[in-house]
């Protein structure tokens, strides 16, 4: 009897686990088609004002779509148990595109984001710094052998990973859109892409571990 309701307990949250992947697929998907495979085209007109940072802009996208693509698969329990040599050859190119990633992004922060605004250079700095140490941290942790911590700061490390797609959601939204002009906003909601799910990630390791 005992086995049976832990049974029914169980399939909301599997369900729910099931739906918030979807929706961060979907998201991504989107995010993917719509914001980034445009500028591979290298078309002027598409990249704009990219254009004179048009290699790090490419550097900063591409390492992002890696560890944007690889990371589900690094938290998929079941192919991380059933693949560890591959899970293990994943986890380093993830770190390494983010590697890439943070460099261009930094450069990008303080040359083409300066020009819009400080705050929105110190914005794109922030979240870059957030992302090589959060995946840094997964990575000394797993030299250490402290699992639970790597699969921790994994969790907090694919959190700001997603920040940019976040990012581009919440820009779009009418409602963020009729705050003000893109000084006024842009760095806010850079912050909250990226702070705000790091609090929720936090509530949710902790939660776990009670």
């Amino acid at each position: 009897m005992k086995e049976s309701s832990t049974f029914k307990l169980s399939k909301p949250k599997s369900y729910l686990y099931v739906v918030g992947w979807l929706f961060l697929i979907v998201l991504a998907g989107k995010f993917i088609i719509n914001d980034a495979l445009p500028y591979f085209g290298f078309n002027k007109e598409v990249l704009g004002r990219w254009w004179n940072y048009k290699w790090s802009l490419i550097g900063h996208i591409s390492g992002g779509l890696l560890a944007l693509v690889i990371g589900p698969f690094q938290l998929w329990k079941a192919f991380r148990n059933n693949y560890l040599t591959t899970h293990r050859w994943l986890g380093k190119i993830y770190l390494m595109a983010i590697v890439v990633a943070t460099g261009s992004s930094t450069y990008l922060a303080w040359t083409s984001a300066l020009k819009i605004h400080w705050t929105w250079a110190v914005a794109l700095q922030a979240l870059a710094f957030a992302w090589i140490v959060t995946a840094s941290m997964a990575y000394i942790s797993v030299r250490r052998k402290r699992i639970q911590q790597h699969k921790d700061w994994m969790i907090r490390s694919y959190v700001v990973t997603f920040g940019f797609v976040t990012f581009r959601f919440l820009d779009g939204l009418p409602f963020v859109e009729n705050l003000g002009d893109f000084i006024e906003t842009g760095p806010t909601t850079i912050w909250v892409s990226f702070a705000i799910p790091l609090l929720i990630a936090e509530i949710f390791i902790s939660w776990n571990r009670a």
